[in-house]
């Protein structure tokens, strides 16, 4: 069996996985990514809308960018449609595999090496080493970072805890003849249980408009998936033989340690997405950078026990800790509403005010501010805590 000894032990090449791998080889660490499947992107996992201010916040490349969106579509079980628009853009969708290709060249620019259909089949650390087994190889490391998505097969034989919640998604990107102008949100227990279903368009350079249709659920993913797309596939124009969603977990909160001796944990391998959305690229970057930072500074010391990346949390938590938690509160009182007081809610919307707090507080990755408005507000604040005393 082949032996390689490193520095730094990545395992996964998405957003998060590279990300950290670039900033671990800038500090001058020599960082190997090992990616289970064989290209680097696919397959695509998630919806692919960045907020469009991450661009400039992490230097991330913009080449794969497509359309912008600056407005959005809510609607209720019975058909109520509340529009949001904003007067510059909030998102940005990309091109997933473009974009995790962007970001492993720059991780290869930098110094990192990027093996592909190489699984991290174990994994163990003591306080010496982190030793692992990848294909035929053994791999021995100082540090290791795990960024392999919400798979939890490592992080159960190391102890880590798993995600406290956790849904299905749905989705496929389809050829659409006539896609919506906006982002359409659709709510409902028979829509998609405990989530919501979306509808966002695609435009490429070369013209062709697609449409990404999606769900998230507590249960029967694949059952709401087909449903939703016979409600919306004529209307936007999209071929009856369409083809089959691409399934995945979607983590709704962290597991119970991210970091441990010789070991950090970033992304969705960590549980930290939007409790709100289950949008993920943004905090996986994000906790990409404070791992990195934290690890480059623990290697460059040669203290790399739980204690000295302990640092890992305390930024995490500084940074978004409370936000998460803001956005978990009002997941938990949501959840709880039937279909006919989803519809009140919207009726509530359109006509007490409750649009004019959205627009002035809404931020695409920061929701806080626009759900504690949502609590001050009377008779929003007496709907949702109807909800949650029911």
């Amino acid at each position: 069996m082949t032996h390689l000894a490193v520095d730094v032990l990545v395992a996964g090449a998405g957003p998060a996985g590279l990300f950290a791998a670039e900033r671990l080889a800038r500090s001058g660490a020599h960082v190997l990514v090992c990616e289970e499947h064989e290209h680097v992107g696919d397959p695509v996992h998630c919806t692919g809308i960045l907020a469009s201010e991450s661009f400039a916040e992490f230097d991330l490349p913009r080449d794969p960018a497509l359309n912008t969106l600056s407005a959005a579509r809510f609607v209720s079980p019975s058909g109520l449609t509340v529009p949001y628009a904003s007067q510059v853009p909030v998102a940005t969708v990309i091109d997933r595999p473009a974009f995790d290709r962007a970001l492993a060249a720059r991780a290869m620019a930098a110094g990192a090496t990027i093996m592909t259909g190489a699984r991290v089949a174990s994994l163990e650390t003591d306080a010496n080493e982190v030793r692992a087994i990848v294909g035929e190889r053994f791999v021995s490391a100082r540090l290791a970072v795990l960024a392999c998505g919400a798979t939890y097969a490592l992080q159960r034989r190391l102890g880590l805890g798993l995600p406290a919640l956790h849904l299905q998604t749905a989705q496929a990107e389809l050829p659409a003849v006539t896609p919506p102008l906006d982002v359409e949100l659709h709510f409902g227990r028979l829509v998609a249980p405990d989530g919501f279903a979306w509808v966002v368009p695609v435009y490429r350079p070369s013209g062709a408009a697609s449409v990404r249709i999606g769900v998230m659920a507590s249960m029967d993913a694949a059952g709401c998936y087909r449903r939703f797309l016979a409600r919306v596939r004529d209307r936007c124009g999209v071929s009856a033989a369409a083809c089959t969603p691409r399934q995945k977990i979607l983590p709704l909160g962290s597991i119970e340690s991210i970091y441990a001796n010789r070991l950090l944990v970033v992304g969705d391998a960590a549980g930290l997405v939007k409790p709100t959305t289950g949008g993920g690229i943004y905090y996986s970057i994000l906790s990409a950078a404070l791992a990195a930072d934290t690890g480059s500074e623990a290697l460059r010391r040669d203290r790399l026990d739980a204690a000295a990346l302990a640092g890992y949390e305390d930024a995490w938590r500084v940074r978004i800790a409370d936000e998460l938690q803001t956005q978990a509160e009002l997941r938990r009182a949501v959840t709880r509403l039937s279909d006919d007081e989803i519809d009140g809610f919207f009726n509530l919307a359109l006509t007490d005010g409750i649009m004019p707090i959205v627009r002035s507080t809404m931020r695409f990755n920061q929701h806080r501010d626009l759900i504690r408005a949502l609590f001050r507000h009377p008779p929003a604040r007496q709907f949702l805590f109807r909800s949650i005393v029911s």
